[in-house]
């Protein structure tokens, strides 16, 4: 039998190096980055999506009613949604998803679900703005991902379900999606189509979540130096975040623009503090706390830090929360009947400051349930140690439990600067009148014109970094650069700045892999037909690439391209085998070219004969030889691998000694 040629040889690895990489660079279709939906248990019942790993073929909203989507992953653009895709799932199926409302509430096999974020609620797209502040789209996309957001964060979902922003890659594929389930071809290991993967590692709990609080002081002005005699203003904001997607909650306005508004009354009676003559006579305490989702325990824990002493100092705290809308009144939230001195001076004294700015203030009072756990508001916590406290917001209501705490619509688009400015002015101008004792004077302090103006660069930059900083408690880490940020900003204002880190007590447990890589391929059509129209005839090489359905030819150096529509049936599952089957080729051939070069082509053919039976002299024979080799194979001089061939040869024929025997 002739050896074959290394020409020849080399022809048919680089053929197949050729097929392979065609293959890889033809399949892939795009890679786009996933949000994971949430995954917690709230006293150990399941919430959220229970899995993360993804491998299904692509399908959308228009799948027939009765469809089997066992081995399908539903892709849906938000904007295609209506509120009746969450209030009426047992309606009928149509565009607008209401066939995968009903999957998800009767908890039917379903291969997967990815929804379609707009591409401007991106953080990259920061600077594209949804309409204007009266845009009903807007309004309406925030109802939808509001409804969808309640929707799926209280169910149990068993499948894996992930967010992802369109783009032109992610739209095409789901309009050639959309054209197949349209016809009635969905996707299938029978039909071809695009197969979604995610590969991501089973989630797992979160052990001891850890919650920090950051806390810093202005010391106020006393005549024997000692401030620590003098009445305390609290001014406190809770800085992290909940949503359907921890790695989407940036939370602009809950609770963004309270931190913002912290950050900058701080920087402002820094100034006023920072001059012995316009220091007042009360020490302001500032925290930013975290925890506040979850039944506000950053600020619990943080309260009974403080000793007693502390605590009676406190003359009143003032809790800030979602301040960022514009075309919203604001509203004060008390514990205390309303009829209380204390409460009526506060709201007094912002009511006043209010009707000067142009804004409207109101009152509400809700009395907290000493033998209920669950607090509505922040200053519910002061309320329970008989601190006077108050929250100041734009929410009449007290939300639900993980509601209006950072949600998937809650980003930079829907938050406003000037709300934000308004909000400072107010709070700051509240505060320096109770501090120097002009209550009821239209005295301005921190006026546009002054040296003490607020400064909206400030604000922007700030809400712009929390805009696009995730921040879901147990997810950060003690040393977190959010935190880090939070409190290096802090010291520049304040003093006696400092960290407190608490295990996240109650009854969450949450679970990680919040976001992966989506990898979108295309089934294994351009596989197959490259293989079927690969021939060779003498030295010529006939090869066939197939682009969409559309094949060219390369015969004799010209180019013919001609319709291969059929190529596009081909199912994922034939692209898996052929692929392994020209994988598993390329080695073989390898190996023979290895062992033909090396040993010879004998060689080769004998590792395939049955062995053949051994007289007691040539098993003798091999034995010494085996001995002769171990004992002179470093000195023979020979080099490594040649000593490793030799080894294994000669230990094969000990090894087909042995089955003989």
């Amino acid at each position: 039998m002739a050896i074959p040629t290394n020409e020849s040889v080399y022809s048919a690895m680089a053929l197949l190096f050729i097929l392979v990489t065609c293959v890889e660079l033809c399949d892939a279709v795009a890679v786009v980055d996933v949000y994971r939906l949430i995954q917690y248990d709230i006293a150990g019942v399941p919430f959220g999506s229970r899995l993360a790993s993804l491998n299904h073929h692509a399908g959308s909203s228009l799948f027939t009613p009765g469809a089997d989507l066992s081995r399908t992953v539903v892709m849906i653009p938000v904007t295609e949604l209506n509120i009746t895709f969450i209030r009426a799932p047992d309606q009928d199926f149509d565009a607008c998803g209401n066939g995968i409302a009903e999957y998800i509430e009767q908890k039917q096999p379903l291969g997967g679900l990815i929804f379609l974020l707009p591409r401007m609620f991106s953080p990259e797209n920061k600077d594209v703005k949804y309409g204007g502040d009266e845009d009903p789209g807007k309004e309406l996309m925030k109802n939808i991902l509001v409804e969808l957001e309640r929707f799926i964060l209280y169910a149990n979902i068993p499948y894996p379900v992930y967010f992802a922003f369109e783009d032109d890659n992610i739209n095409a594929v789901l309009a050639d999606v959309k054209r197949n389930d349209v016809t009635g071809q969905p996707a299938t290991a029978t039909t071809g189509g695009y197969k979604l993967v995610v590969s991501a590692p089973e989630p797992r709990k979160l052990a001891s979540p850890t919650i920090t609080n950051i806390q810093g002081w202005l010391p106020g002005s006393k005549t024997d130096g000692d401030s620590t005699q003098l009445p305390t203003i609290a001014v406190v904001a809770s800085y992290d975040t909940f949503g359907a997607a921890p790695a989407l909650s940036v939370g602009s306005d809950s609770n963004g623009s309270g931190v913002v508004v912290l950050l900058e009354i701080a920087r402002l009676f820094s100034l006023l503090y920072s001059n012995p003559k316009t220091r007042g006579r009360y020490n302001l305490l500032f925290g930013l706390t975290s925890g506040g989702p979850y039944n506000y325990n950053g600020t619990h824990k943080w309260l009974r830090s403080f000793d007693q002493r502390l605590r009676e100092s406190i003359d009143y705290a003032i809790c800030l929360n979602s301040v960022g809308s514009l075309d919203k009144d604001l509203w004060i939230h008390v514990s205390k009947p309303p009829e209380n001195a204390y409460i009526k001076q506060i709201f007094e004294g912002f009511s006043n400051v209010a009707e000067e700015l142009g804004l409207k203030v109101g009152l509400k009072h809700k009395k907290i349930n000493i033998s209920n756990p669950r607090v509505a508001w922040e200053h519910e916590q002061f309320s329970r140690l008989r601190v006077t406290a108050a929250t100041l917001s734009e929410l009449s209501v007290a939300p639900e439990l993980l509601e209006s705490t950072g949600g998937l619509f809650d980003n930079r688009h829907f938050v406003n600067e000037a709300a934000i400015t308004r909000t400072v002015k107010l709070v700051a101008e509240s505060l320096a009148r109770h501090i120097y004792g002009h209550q009821g004077k239209n005295f301005k302090i921190f006026a546009d014109d002054s040296s003490y103006a607020v400064n909206p660069s400030y604000i922007t930059s700030w809400l712009d970094l929390l805009s696009r900083t995730p921040r879901v408690a147990p997810f950060l880490s003690k040393n977190d650069p959010i935190i880090t940020a939070l409190k290096k900003e802090l010291a520049e204002h304040t003093v006696e700045v400092s960290l407190q880190n608490e295990i996240l007590d109650g009854m969450f447990t949450f679970y990680d892999s919040t976001r992966g890589r989506l990898n979108i391929y295309q089934s294994g059509q351009q596989l197959l037909c490259a293989l079927y129209t690969v021939g060779a005839a003498g030295d010529e090489v006939n090869l066939l690439l197939i682009d969409n359905g559309v094949l060219a030819k390369r015969a004799k150096g010209v180019i013919v391209r001609q319709d291969f529509a059929g190529c596009r049936d081909v199912a994922s599952v034939t692209f898996d085998l052929l692929l392994l089957l020209v994988l598993g080729s390329y080695l073989i051939i390898l190996f023979s070219f290895l062992v033909i070069t090396t040993r010879g082509l004998d060689d080769l053919i004998s590792l395939f004969r049955r062995p053949h039976s051994l007289t007691p002299v040539e098993i003798t024979y091999v034995d010494l030889m085996l001995e002769y080799w171990q004992t002179n194979a470093e000195s023979s001089g020979r080099s490594m691998p040649c000593q490793i061939a030799e080894m294994a040869y000669i230990f094969s024929i000990r090894c087909n000694l042995n089955a003989a025997e």
